[in-house]
């Protein structure tokens, strides 16, 4: 069974070089054996061969993505279908942001087209080796939170440089492994952390490297704590909620309206946040998309959850922040926070109908 984020790379991988204008795609079929074959291999064995799979000889050691953070990343994931095949949810979403990221970044963006072929190819290819998860009923039972699917990362990655400089001839690179749950079993409360995520004028806006350094420092120290997560406020008057650590967040007031954080350039736009959107809209719900200062959201919120395509739909059962604690809905799932995970979850895994078309 898949837990969380995995290194198990699939055989399957893509790369896509640009060079001269145009971009030069190649499908590596990487070391292994049958699914059943790796399993019972001894640990050191399968650690073996999965340090094989996560080898690129053609990429180089020393760029501009390693030596500065030059590059962006996507997170995209395919969902066994109760009907016996695997969907991606929203590749399309993705396609766009990657190459809206490669543009801030100042790459020659990926063609959408070409993203999406890819991902689907390299699927099929996986899902032909047995190199997928199969649909289980008993996810059902907890609204596919233990449901596995399968994680798509596809980055980006510089032609050789040492000095300040851009990307003209970057790679882009597709891997996938199995996952499972995101967030562990536990608490799901979180804190407000001083520090800062990004400022006006910067990147927050684009999914690169560089964006998560603060983010995953102020996570593990708020796990050291005892929260599951860290909320980002605004860098000029610290008191707007701006993210999650790697999430867009939510907040259903007492009112009854819906809010997240508006975008702007220090904000990070979520395809899960877009999602749940709609599906909120479409419950009859009344949506606002503006700033809400942290302490309108912890005196007046009735729910809190996070969204993210790791994540999902994770409720927060409480904030903290300089020693005071706000409980949301007794700490526990609220309704909407539970109908919205049910509704998303079900379209994903094929059991809600698609009537929005997004899975590929």
């Amino acid at each position: 069974m898949a837990k969380g984020f995995s290194l198990a790379i699939y055989p399957w991988t893509y790369t896509a070089k640009y060079t001269d204008g145009k971009w030069n795609e190649n499908f590596t079929l990487k070391p292994h054996k049958t699914p059943e074959e790796e399993a019972a291999l001894r640990e050191e064995e399968r650690d073996k061969l999965l340090e094989a799979r996560n080898s690129f000889p053609e990429l180089p050691l020393v760029n501009y993505t390693t030596q500065y953070g030059m590059g962006c990343f996507e997170g995209m994931k395919a969902y066994p279908q109760a009907d016996g095949n695997v969907k991606l949810f929203r590749p399309d979403e993705n396609a766009v942001r990657l190459a809206r990221s490669m543009k801030g970044l100042g790459m020659p963006p990926f063609p959408e087209d070409i993203f999406i072929n890819a991902a689907l190819e390299m699927l099929k290819k996986n899902s032909d080796l047995g190199f997928r998860p199969v649909y289980d009923a008993g996810w059902e039972k907890d609204d596919f939170l233990s449901g596995e699917s399968i994680y798509f990362r596809p980055f980006t990655y510089s032609e050789p440089g040492i000095g300040l400089g851009l990307s003209h001839e970057p790679w882009v690179v597709f891997i996938a492994t199995p996952v499972g749950a995101y967030f562990r079993p536990g608490n799901t409360k979180a804190r407000v952390t001083d520090k800062i995520r990004a400022f006006k004028g910067g990147t927050g806006w684009i999914k690169s490297d560089s964006n998560y350094v603060v983010p995953i420092l102020e996570k593990k120290k708020a796990e050291a704590e005892g929260y599951m997560e860290v909320i980002f406020l605004d860098a000029e008057e610290k008191k707007y909620v701006e993210e999650g650590s790697s999430c867009n967040i939510f907040f259903l007031l007492k009112n009854g309206k819906l809010v997240t954080p508006e975008l702007s350039d220090t904000i990070l736009p979520g395809i899960t946040r877009k999602s749940v959107l709609t599906l909120a809209q479409d419950m009859g719900v009344v949506t606002e998309e503006r700033r809400i200062t942290i302490d309108e959201a912890m005196s007046e919120a009735a729910e809190c959850f996070v969204t993210g395509t790791a994540a999902g739909v994770g409720y927060i059962e409480s904030i903290t922040k300089d020693g005071t604690t706000a409980v949301f809905n007794n700490g526990k799932m609220g309704d909407l926070s539970r109908s919205l995970l049910k509704t998303l979850k079900g379209i994903q895994y094929g059991k809600v109908e698609d009537k929005f078309g997004w899975m590929f």
